[in-house]
């Protein structure tokens, strides 16, 4: 669980990236380990941020699904260049999937194009051609004619629960400022780090 602190502060820099008119102020790193412990990176869309932590939505079965399943413990990076001297919110925890319940509301307010495209997409899979997702895009089209899209079993949302959370200020001549939180049982203590 986040503190208040902890949860003022990202959403402060959350809502100075989105006023620095960052084309995508939600973007995360997402680096996550296989059950090998090779380590995989990718972006991904930050969808919430309370006091339980940081939540995304994407397919189960895809390389990053299957990575937090067999090894849940997974890091975030925020990067804002744009936001004072360049702003990183690290995280570091532990990821679990979201309820049933959390995931269909947020499924609902997707873009039926998106809905369409988590049930025809098979990610992370070899493609054969493009022509064969555009089929499988159109199959579902005509499967949801004339009704909502309800969320395919395979898809849905994570929240990453934090136990480390650092706010990393960028300063002039490289000397930034890191403030280093970590979690102990329900408490947080906070220190500073050299840059």
């Amino acid at each position: 669980m986040l503190n208040s602190e902890m949860l003022h502060t990202f959403q402060q820099l959350l809502e100075e990236a989105r006023a620095s008119g960052d084309p995508e102020p939600t973007a995360m790193n997402l680096a996550t380990v296989d059950a090998s412990g090779r380590v995989a990176s990718r972006i991904v869309l930050l969808k919430g941020a309370d006091e339980r932590g940081f939540r995304f939505f994407t397919n189960y079965a895809s390389d990053k699904g299957s990575q937090l399943e067999a090894h849940p413990q997974v890091a975030l990076c925020f990067h804002w260049k744009q936001v004072r001297h360049g702003v990183q919110v690290r995280v570091e925890g532990h990821a679990r999937k979201l309820q049933d319940e959390e995931s269909d509301a947020y499924f609902a307010t997707r873009a039926r194009g998106s809905q369409i495209g988590a049930w025809a997409s098979l990610q992370s899979q070899t493609l054969p051609d493009r022509q064969t997702f555009e089929q499988r895009v159109e199959r579902y089209e005509q499967e949801f004619a004339g009704r909502d899209v309800s969320r395919p079993p395979h898809w849905g949302g994570f929240v990453v629960e934090p136990d480390t959370l650092e706010f990393w200020y960028g300063a002039e001549f490289r000397l930034h400022e890191r403030v280093r939180w970590n979690r102990h049982g329900q408490t947080w203590t906070h220190r500073l780090l050299y840059p």
